[in-house]
């Protein structure tokens, strides 16, 4: 058996009109466009008919009421039935016949958000020719009724607003004044508050002026008045198949990635909103637009555009335009592109990850952080031809001296998007080597001891391996620069699992223990290449005094002290067995320097 859903009309309404919109202003911007759309109509049938739209607020009516009246195509008694009371059923191609981009939104939907502010709508309206006059009251309840009246001399329509109580201030002229100019000054019909005009001119990216420089002078100073301060740059937008023109304004501060976008968006010139967000693909955070668009769909509420195939096209488009002029300014303004890059760099690197032509200004003009100081990308891999990147900002500050000494092209991968870059590199240069850094492989280009040396010191790596041996490392002893540098803690990928996977055990507890023990006394995933490496530098006259002391247990005391300044020096992990060995180590040092003073 068929039924029909039961609706609660007064329901739909408060649903409607209370909750999708996001405050009672809005409540002026649908009666400007119903107003604006019943005029289109006309000018579509009558070239010769006037477009004009007057609004008197409630002090000027005599009764508290709002009045607005247009000169629009006004509505029969049937289209009254059909576009005043009834939600979602037709639009006004449907019923006025004419196509529906012409038009900003629908009659019906746009006169519910009058209740946030109202308790009842009466319309007065004469369709064209000798149609006859209809009266429409609408109340907040849901119900309304249709009658006739004294005709109205003129086509067209009066709407009419009896405020809520305790919104009568809604309906007063200087707040509907702000309102009409702040959501319909760039409507391309007269509109009035009372005697005062509230539209303006052409849009301004479309005024003439005979100077280019004049025009473009006269939109920074508009973009100033957006922003608070005057633009980097202004840039001319254009998509056609969305109907869509304005500009970007480049913004002179640092835009955060994460911040959600703020564009000002009108659509056929009647305001949409200021806080826009979805228009222009996510690298391009460094601009804001303003923009009108005559295709785009808003979403019910009109206060965001509708996710559709137009739009995500538009985006695209806007995107392509926005690189564009990072190219030009790259090739014909090369100190301005240095100074947008000094404040915007991270947007360019953003884009860097999808665009080939972003990535080469990236190499060509951002510095990056390298062994060598900050140079280009494309200065450092044209010096050497594989580079060896740190995942991290305190590997690198570790690192990057020791490699340097060493003749390793090393890059700082640990900042914002640095590291995708770099893999990126090969896209320019398909013969660069670019690979994280493996420390174990640095520990290779140390130079190993001469044979007489190495023979010399084979007891002090015998002790200094029976002391690091439960902290799970190797110790070797090699000569590097800087020789200010004692010993270094070097941990390899495989070394670096294997710690992993020990921690993890160790936290589990004992009921893992089976597997933290490979039956060998090997704790699993670890082999002796993958222990990590203790490097004590021969060059560092302290190290070299220590391979030649014959007090093994001063020896075993300084190792376990060096171990512990490695780590906190690299910055590693430090877990409560090393934070033991160092203190035992520290009290044995300072009992052994005690009892070598005179007397004790």
């Amino acid at each position: 058996m068929r039924h029909s859903f039961n609706v609660d009309l007064r329901g739909i309404v408060d649903l409607l009109s209370r909750h999708l919109y996001s405050s009672p202003r809005v409540y002026v911007r649908e009666l400007l466009q119903n107003a604006v759309d019943a005029t289109t109509a006309r000018v579509q049938a009558d070239g010769a008919s006037p477009g004009r739209i007057v609004i008197e607020p409630r002090e000027t009516t005599g009764d508290g009421t709002l009045r607005i009246h247009d000169s629009g195509i006004g509505l029969t008694e049937p289209q009254v039935h059909e576009l005043l009371a009834t939600i979602g059923g037709s639009s006004k191609r449907d019923a006025l016949g004419l196509a529906r981009h012409d038009f900003l939104g629908q009659f019906g939907i746009g006169l519910l958000s009058c209740f946030l502010v109202a308790d009842e709508i009466e319309v007065v309206t004469r369709g064209p020719g000798d149609a006859a006059t209809v009266y429409w009251h609408g109340h907040a309840d849901g119900h309304y009724t249709v009658s006739d009246g004294p005709a109205r001399e003129e086509q067209g329509t009066t709407v009419t607003l009896r405020a809520r109580r305790d919104f009568e201030h809604w309906l007063g002229t200087s707040t509907v004044t702000e309102l009409a100019r702040h959501y319909g000054s760039l409507l391309p019909y007269e509109v009035r508050v009372g005697e005062e005009r509230v539209t303006a001119a052409d849009l301004p990216w479309r005024a003439r002026h005979s100077d280019p420089d004049e025009r473009r002078d006269v939109l920074l100073r508009n973009g100033a008045a957006l922003l608070g301060r005057r633009p980097f740059d202004v840039i001319d937008l254009a998509v056609p198949e969305a109907g869509l023109d304005g500009v970007a304004f480049v913004l002179p501060y640092e835009s955060h990635p994460g911040e959600p976008e703020a564009h000002k968006v009108y659509l056929k010139r009647m305001l949409m909103g200021e806080r826009v967000e979805k228009l222009l693909p996510a690298w391009a955070f460094f601009v804001r637009c303003v923009i009108n668009a005559d295709e785009l769909r808003p979403t019910a509420s009109r206060e965001q555009l509708y996710e559709d195939d137009l739009l995500a096209d538009t985006r695209t488009a806007l995107g392509e335009q926005l690189r564009a002029w990072l190219v030009r300014l790259a090739a014909t303004e090369p100190e301005r592109l240095r100074a947008f890059l000094a404040v915007h760099y991270r947007g360019v690197m953003a884009l860097a990850l999808h665009d080939v032509g972003m990535l080469r200004i990236v190499d060509e003009w951002i510095e990056f952080e390298t062994s060598e100081g900050r140079v280009t990308l494309n200065e450092f891999r044209h010096r050497h031809r594989t580079l060896h990147v740190t995942g991290g900002s305190d590997e690198f500050a570790q690192l990057a001296g020791i490699a340097a000494a060493q003749g390793l092209a090393l890059v700082n991968g640990g900042y914002t998007y640095h590291l995708e870059i770099l893999q990126r590199l090969r896209l320019l240069d398909a013969d660069l080597d670019v690979r994280r850094l493996d420390q174990a492989e640095l520990a290779t280009r140390f130079d190993p001891l001469d044979p007489a040396a190495e023979f010399a010191a084979r007891e002090f790596l015998g002790i200094a391996r029976d002391a690091v041996a439960q902290h799970g490392c190797e110790p070797v002893l090699r000569t590097f620069s800087p020789a200010e540098l004692p010993v270094l803690y070097l941990e390899g990928r495989e070394a670096r699992r294997a710690a992993d996977l020990r921690n993890v055990l160790e936290e589990a507890g004992d009921v893992w223990a089976e597997f933290a023990d490979d039956g060998d006394g090997q704790e699993s995933g670890e082999t002796e290449q993958a222990k990590p490496l203790l490097v004590f530098n021969h060059r560092n006259p302290l190290i070299a005094r220590l391979t030649s002391t014959a007090n093994a247990r001063l020896v075993r005391l300084s190792v376990e002290a060096l171990y512990g300044y490695a780590l906190l020096a690299g910055q590693r992990a430090v877990r409560p067995g090393d934070v033991a060995s160092v203190n035992r180590a520290f009290l044995g040092l300072v009992e052994h320097a005690i009892h070598q003073e005179p007397g004790i």
